[in-house]
């Protein structure tokens, strides 16, 4: 199991402990009015970076809840998806991100593909970001939607079923609409397949 390290650019430092006999909650919450903080694993790379205008810190619950939160998501140096929402949380050493409310999640790449979701959940010992609620991917192509999906280490979206999918034609205009069940969007070969409940793939299209 990797050590995450962090780095914050705001004072004052933190010192945490075990809960004093006496002392309320609310007067070991820390207000923070511009966070700015790199996750490191043990070999020194950097897995994420996390900035929000408005957060606090729980000491008892060593736990951050943030405002209008942005996330850099790191791979092989370079940044891999960026990652906005209303709201979200930090927890168990920073290990669990969860985001809230206008949750957007867009790769950095010429032709943007973004994907929405009400909430999303990553444990950073893992490669898989759960995403849920009115979900909707959408690039230059295609528009995916469904109510959960799973983006893998693999760069393939997971939509579950019930799946709508709208294939847009060459004027960015939606040419068809077609529900299905399980469909899985590859970001790399930009195509999309549709698979059964017996795990047979239906159907393949590429762009």
């Amino acid at each position: 199991m990797n050590k995450i390290y962090i780095l914050i650019s705001f004072l004052p430092l933190f010192f945490l402990g075990c809960k004093p006999d006496g002392i309320e909650e609310n007067k070991v919450i820390q207000k923070i009015d511009s966070l700015d903080m790199n996750i490191f694993s043990k070999k020194g790379e950097k897995i994420y970076s996390i900035n929000s205008p408005n957060s606090t810190y729980s000491i008892f619950k060593q736990k951050f809840q943030l405002k209008n939160t942005t996330i850099n998501i790191y791979k092989d140096k370079e940044t891999k998806y960026i990652i906005y929402s209303d709201e979200s949380s930090l927890s168990n050493n920073n290990k669990i991100i969860q985001l809230k409310g206008n949750v957007r999640l867009k790769t950095v790449k010429q032709d943007e593909d973004i994907l929405y979701a009400d909430n999303f959940i990553w444990n950073t010992e893992e490669n898989n970001y759960l995403l849920e609620g009115n979900i909707k991917f959408e690039n230059k192509n295609i528009i995916l939607n469904s109510e959960k999906a799973l983006l893998g280490s693999d760069n393939i979206i997971e939509f579950f079923n019930p799946v709508k999918y709208i294939i847009k034609d060459d004027k960015n205009e939606n040419k068809y609409e077609i529900n299905s069940e399980n469909a899985y969007y590859n970001l790399e070969t930009e195509s999309v397949s549709f698979k059964s409940r017996d795990k047979k793939v239906r159907s393949i299209i590429y762009f």
